[in-house]
């Protein structure tokens, strides 16, 4: 029982580690749905351990209806989860998450296909999935990743990298000092490298080169031509 009511003030204390906006632990208790979502998966994965299938899912399933937030039974889920807001939220059957991870709202951790056994992700430690990521398939997400909003990621993610784009590309590897802390969490997931205007800047540059080298030309060519003078001897 004691271990029991640790974790939970080890839910409530993420939350005031995470947003600013939580003010009292009794607004967290009565007013977070992503701490209601993780103590009800509590409940339900370990009926689930138990064999206890229709109790799990019947769990899970009310779980859902009052936060929005679809976690399966059978997910495993470490110390220090934080769902921000959570609407829309769905963790898969075989997905495992680490420690310390946040996720927003609207994001996805699915599978693919119909197979059987592990067919979603495995989530390391220091993790940020920002709104809207779809993370998909029995892929593999390094510790201190982060992944931007709308990202679509298909395939495994080393330790320490920066994801965005459709499909998910890696934008920065150990760009950043990442902090050994446990409890040192990087959310400035709003500061992220964005490829596509990358391009777009490199582009419109070389377009100004050119440019510039037409002008050059054609200022050339528009001058008159020089006289030669022969001297008589």
């Amino acid at each position: 029982m004691a271990r029991i009511f640790s974790r939970i003030k080890r839910d409530i204390q993420v939350v005031f580690d995470r947003d600013p906006a939580a003010r009292s632990r009794w607004e967290v208790i009565f007013c977070y749905p992503g701490f209601h979502a993780v103590l009800m998966h509590r409940l339900s994965h370990r009926a689930y351990k138990r064999g206890w299938f229709v109790l799990a899912r019947f769990i899970s399933h009310v779980a859902r209806h009052f936060t929005g937030i679809e976690i399966h039974p059978g997910a495993k889920i470490g110390e220090g989860l934080f769902i921000d807001h959570g609407m829309g939220v769905v963790i898969g059957e075989t997905t495992e998450i680490g420690n310390n991870v946040t996720l927003y709202q609207g994001i996805t951790l699915g599978g693919t296909g119909k197979q059987k056994g592990k067919r979603h992700p495995t989530i390391g430690n220091n993790v940020v999935v920002a709104t809207g990521a779809k993370v998909l398939g029995a892929i593999t997400i390094g510790d201190n990743v982060k992944i931007g909003s709308g990202s679509v990621v298909l395939d495994n993610v080393p330790p320490n990298c920066t994801v965005v784009g459709v499909p998910g590309r890696i934008v920065s590897m150990n760009g950043e000092r990442v902090a050994g802390a446990q409890d040192d969490v990087d959310l400035q997931h709003n500061k992220l490298p964005d490829p596509v205007a990358d391009l777009l800047q490199s582009m419109q540059r070389q377009i100004e080169a050119l440019e510039r080298k037409v002008e050059e030309m054609e200022e050339r060519e528009c001058q008159p031509p020089t006289k030669i003078r022969l001297r008589a001897t």
